[in-house]
C-alpha cells in the first residue's frame, strides 16, 4: 500500500468516526498531525478555567501537558501530588471546567471505550467536569466494541503495565490472560493486585450535547 493510499484510508476512517461521534452529541475536531492539536485546544479553554487531566501519553506527545503547565492556565498538575494526597487531586478534578484525557479506543460507531484501574479517569469522563476534551490518534479507531475490547487486551494494557512496571500477566506475556481462558470477555483477565483493567466505560449517545469534545489526530498517538 502506498503512503497516499494509506493516508486516504485514514482520512476516510476519521471522517466516518467523526460523523458517528457527532450523531452521539459529541463535538469533533480533526488535526492532521500532533503539532496542530495545541492550537485547537486553545480555542476550547479559557485562561481562568480550572483544568484537570487523566494520565495519558497522547497528551504529553501533543505538548498539551506542557501547554497547561504554563502560567496562562489554572492547571491541577498531577505531578504536584504525592501518593498520600493523590485522592485529593482525583476529587478536585470533578469540579474542573475542562478535563483532558485520551481514549483507549474509539469505534466507527461513535463510541468511546475506556478501561481503568483507579477509575478516576473514567469517572470524570462520565460525570463532573463541565467539559471533557479527548485527544486520540488514528491508531485508537476501531470498527466496533469487540475490536475495542481486543485492542485494550492486546495493545493498550500490556503497554501501560510495562510503562508502570506492574506485576501482571500482560506485562510478562505481552497480552491479556483472557486470551487463554475458555470464555474471554470484556472483564476477563488476570487476578493480580496490580491489575489495571478494573472498571469499564462505554460512552455512547450523550445527554449533554458537546460536553465531550474529541480531537482526532491523523497520526498514531499513545498506546
Amino acid at each position: 500500500m502506498t503512503d497516499s493510499n494509506y493516508e486516504k484510508i485514514i482520512k476516510l476512517r476519521i471522517e466516518k468516526t467523526k460523523k458517528a461521534l457527532e450523531k452521539n452529541n459529541m463535538q469533533v475536531f480533526i488535526a492532521n498531525n500532533k503539532n496542530e492539536v495545541p492550537d485547537i485546544v486553545k480555542t476550547l479553554i479559557n485562561k481562568d478555567d480550572l483544568i484537570g487531566s487523566g494520565g495519558s501519553m497522547s497528551l504529553s506527545q501533543c505538548g498539551i501537558i506542557d501547554l497547561l503547565r504554563t502560567s496562562d492556565y489554572n492547571f491541577l498538575d498531577r505531578a504536584n501530588y504525592t501518593p498520600e494526597n493523590i485522592q485529593e487531586f482525583y476529587i478536585k478534578c470533578f469540579s474542573t471546567d475542562a478535563y483532558f484525557t485520551s481514549a483507549n479506543a474509539i469505534t466507527e460507531n461513535g463510541e468511546l471505550y475506556n478501561v481503568d484501574g483507579n477509575s478516576n479517569r473514567i469517572a470524570a469522563i462520565a460525570f463532573g467536569p463541565r467539559s471533557v476534551i479527548v485527544i486520540a490518534g488514528c491508531n485508537k479507531i476501531v470498527k466496533n466494541l469487540d475490536e475495542a475490547i481486543n485492542r485494550v487486551k492486546s495493545i493498550a494494557a500490556p503497554a501501560n503495565t510495562a510503562r508502570l512496571n506492574c506485576s501482571t500477566y500482560c506485562n510478562e506475556k505481552g497480552e491479556c490472560a483472557a486470551f487463554g481462558q475458555s470464555c474471554p470477555g470484556m472483564t476477563s483477565g488476570c487476578s493480580s493486585n496490580d491489575r489495571i483493567c478494573c472498571n469499564f466505560l462505554v460512552s455512547a449517545q450523550q445527554r449533554h450535547k458537546n460536553r465531550i469534545k474529541v480531537i482526532l489526530v491523523a497520526e498514531p498517538l499513545g498506546y
